[in-house]
């Protein structure tokens, strides 16, 4: 079983998120029973439905949608920042693809999370602590890995910060003293610490000037040529998407609609709503 997904870095398996109690109108998952994502006799939310999908090692899978399409709620489960409700995910870093990471234990958990999985946020309040250094919130990280070797873990955050183009003279400055894109720099920069073989980026340009945008996407350009991570992209940002992601998965209401090459997804769209995006793009 085991070598059928042996060029899977993440495989994702039947995946739900839904808030709030469900009804017997809503828990039978038919179509039919929901406006959109939403169950009017109870009110239930479903974030995301029966999602499936692979992400293979060294590649870039971007995840496209509108806003409210479920597109950030993958990655928060994945990284345990929220709790699936149904479905399985296997990474094949961790006990050769055969456990579900989200049924392990708490221990096992943060191994995953500390170890073999890195986040970049949308929002750089998340992703890190602004009253440290630069070099304090790198190693953090570290430090929750089971790391205890100061020299080493400074040493691994200098290397970091400069690889991510953050000056030596301000590695020791708190992150929120830095405009946007070098925040994100260093969440970038902390994400990378452990060597994780997939990394999760959220909305990593969203808010940031134009030019700015562009030093962000090169940085993480050069980073996947150069480490051959596999890396989970979400955008709304079609833009985004098209330089940096080999496949596309295209969300709405919490479901893929249409998923294929990057290229003949945004250049041959064959879903009424990924032509939407397409054409908004132009």
């Amino acid at each position: 079983m085991a070598a059928e997904y042996d060029v899977s870095a993440l495989r994702v398996e039947g995946l739900w998120k839904w808030f709030g109690p469900r009804c017997p109108r809503c828990s039978t998952g038919r179509e039919e029973a929901l406006e959109r994502n939403y169950c009017p006799d109870c009110g239930t939310v479903y974030a995301l439905r029966d999602l499936s999908f692979r992400l293979f090692e060294g590649e870039v899978l971007g995840v496209v949608g509108e806003s409210g399409s479920g597109k950030s709620t993958i990655l928060n489960c994945l990284y345990y920042d929220m709790e699936p409700s149904a479905g399985a995910a296997y990474l094949s870093s961790f006990e050769g693809g055969e456990s579900d990471v989200f049924s392990v234990s708490a221990q096992a958990k943060r191994t995953v999370r500390n170890t073999l999985l890195g986040k970049v946020y949308q929002n750089a309040l998340l992703g890190l602590k602004m009253g440290f250094s630069s070099i304090s919130n790198v190693a953090e990280k570290l430090i929750a890995s089971g790391d205890r070797n100061a020299s080493r873990m400074e040493a691994r955050a200098v290397e970091l910060l400069g690889h991510v183009n953050i000056p030596p003279y301000r590695m020791r400055e708190n992150p929120e003293f830095f405009s946007g894109g070098m925040q994100q720099r260093v969440q970038i920069a902390k994400a990378l610490s452990n060597n994780p073989p997939v990394l999760l980026l959220d909305e990593v340009t969203t808010g940031l000037d134009l030019s700015v945008q562009a030093k962000v996407l090169d940085l993480v350009k050069q980073i996947q040529r150069e480490l051959g991570i596999s890396m989970l992209l979400v955008s709304h940002d079609l833009g985004v998407v098209r330089m940096l992601a080999d496949r596309t998965v295209v969300m709405l209401n919490g479901k893929v609609v249409e998923a294929g090459l990057t290229d003949q997804i945004l250049e041959d769209p064959q879903e009424p709503y990924t032509q939407e995006l397409v054409h908004s793009m132009l």
